[in-house]
């Protein structure tokens, strides 16, 4: 057997030791299955003999010496079957001294059949070889071979019996003999094999009982796992699951239940991994975990040859990985925002003034103005660049504050609106819940939604009747607050999704390529998250998920 740790054997539900082998060897199910079957035996034949001496059909050797007696003897082997029905059913005695009781009926039975049927001749001692080599599958080689010479001892003294007495011919002691003797050999031949069967059983369960601990060993290790593991076979349905997983998509999430019930996010996922052949182990999406507070990666890997196979997904926790890399960030950032400072602006700011000395020359040709023009609106970006920059290295001053965000939006909304210049209602709030507080400072927040609000303008709205929506609410497994702008613009491709809030990525050429990675740091700095999700029917979803205002203090 496999050797299990020391130090699991004795944690490990389930897993039992070489000892314990020992005890549970020898199944009683197969003994109980036999005496069943030889208890089914004892039932048929005695029917079918009586109702053969009732229809006066019976061959002339069976109960010719005297048919009532051969009636009766078949009436009581009947109903001792009844009795070990019982028996069986109580399961006492025990297994042990049952196969003696059954044997010992069939064996008084028969003989009495013999007696009854003029002896040896007539054929009745065959019906005592079956019940012989049935309880010999289920005793030792000694008991079995006790058994099979009581019983040929019983066919040859009854014959010896009915010679003395002048009922049968001396000549049928021979076959008497003989049939004794194919009794005890039947119970010679079947206890080896008996013991064979027995030690093959023996065998098969503890190989079974192996694979059981190698299987409570896998769980227990699976369990035990700090990683998040999924396994989910080709109906979508989840078939392992330990407690790191469980954490992240809910309580929902358990073995047996459809993933789609789960975690309908990660059954998107997963289904767009299959339907593009994947060379790679993700998609591109992440996933929220159910508490609000970690944003999940799933990977992909196909197990076995079926199709479509069964799939392990790792879930990989992202928020502790993007804590180590953006203090890493930041710190160098910081760094870098000081030279900027000293370094670069100064010089930017004399180039803008030298192009705008350069646009009031009255002589300057149309394509020096070009030129200058060029210049004044590179400076411009350069200057945007480093305003962005160096707000970062002020994110330690966050003030934050506790506020009704409803009324708060309320008033963003108007001062959007009217600021952008866009038409009224084309920027609107979903249903409110006056009673929804965040503790937050107002002005990141401002500056999140803001940015958020500009980027969803610039790619969905295209005409007055497009619209932008921001909703709130609170999440359905951790009750946190969240905030979201959705819109109905084409999306973001799948390719770029998880490098949209990296620092200097950008689609569009003008771009500084700071503005979502901003968003992202400052609600970090108010113990919030920032995430994507593309939106059911086309367009995106940004949202932030705000720490509960009640347990602010907790940390």
């Amino acid at each position: 057997m496999p050797r299990v740790p020391t130090g699991v054997r004795d944690k490990v539900p389930g897993v039992k030791m070489p000892a314990e082998i020992e005890k549970s060897a020898g199944d009683p199910e197969l003994a109980w299955r036999v005496l069943g079957l030889l208890n089914l035996y004892r039932l048929v034949i005695p029917s079918v003999l009586i109702a053969l001496a009732l229809l006066a059909s019976r061959p002339q050797t069976l109960g010719a010496a005297s048919p009532a007696l051969f009636t009766t003897t078949l009436a009581a082997w009947f109903a001792t079957g009844v009795v070990c029905i019982a028996l069986l059913k109580t399961r006492w005695p025990s297994l042990q001294a049952q196969p003696f009781i059954h044997v010992a009926f069939d064996i008084v039975a028969v003989t009495a059949l013999l007696v009854t049927s003029g002896g040896a001749g007539s054929g009745a001692g065959l019906l005592l070889i079956l019940p012989v080599a049935a309880v010999s599958l289920l005793l030792s080689r000694r008991t079995a071979t006790t058994i099979g010479a009581v019983a040929a001892l019983c066919v040859l003294g009854q014959q010896i019996m009915l010679s003395l007495s002048g009922t049968a011919d001396p000549s049928e002691l021979t076959q008497a003999g003989m049939l004794g003797g194919v009794i005890l050999v039947a119970a010679l031949a079947v206890a080896p094999l008996a013991g064979r069967l027995r030690e093959s059983e023996a065998l098969v369960r503890q190989r079974d009982l192996d694979l059981a601990n190698l299987a409570e060993l896998s769980q227990y290790i699976v369990e035990r796992l700090r990683e998040s593991l999924v396994v989910v076979d080709e109906q979508d349905r989840i078939r392992l699951i330990n407690e790191s997983a469980r954490q992240i998509l809910g309580p929902d999430a358990r073995a047996d239940a459809l993933l789609g019930e789960a975690s309908p996010r990660l059954l998107y996922l997963l289904a767009m991994w299959r339907q593009n052949s994947p060379v790679t182990d993700t998609v591109g999406g992440n996933l929220l975990a159910v508490d609000g507070l970690r944003e999940v990666r799933p990977h992909f890997a196909a197990l076995g040859q079926a199709q479509p196979p069964p799939v392990l997904v790792f879930l990989e926790d992202l928020t502790a990985l993007d804590d180590r890399i953006h203090q890493t960030r930041l710190a160098a950032l910081g760094r870098l925002s000081a030279s900027i400072a000293h370094e670069i602006r100064n010089p930017v700011g004399a180039i803008s003034h030298a192009a705008q000395l350069l646009r009031e020359d009255v002589g300057l040709s149309e394509t020096s103005r070009r030129m200058s023009e060029i210049i004044r609106a590179n400076t411009e970006r350069v200057t945007t660049i480093i305003g962005n920059v160096q707000q970062l290295a002020r994110r330690e001053s966050t003030r934050p504050e506790r506020m009704p965000l409803a009324e708060w939006i309320a008033d963003f909304i108007q001062e959007f609106t009217s600021t952008g210049g866009h038409q009224p209602g084309q920027l609107a709030a979903g249903t409110p819940d006056q009673d929804l507080e965040v503790r937050v400072d107002p002005s990141h927040l401002r500056q999140i939604l803001w940015n958020l609000c500009e980027n969803a303008f610039r790619y969905s709205v295209k005409s007055p009747e497009d619209k932008v929506e921001i909703r709130i609410g609170r999440l359905a497994g951790s009750n946190r607050p969240f905030l979201e702008v959705l819109d109905r613009g084409p999306g973001i491709d799948t390719t770029i999704s998880d490098r949209i809030f990296e620092p200097f990525f950008t689609s569009r050429a003008s771009g500084t390529g700071l503005g979502l990675f901003i968003a992202r740091e400052l609600a970090q700095c108010n113990r919030a998250l920032l995430v994507y999700e593309p939106r059911a029917g086309g367009g995106s979803t940004f949202r932030i998920v705000f720490a509960d205002p009640q347990r602010w203090e907790q940390g």
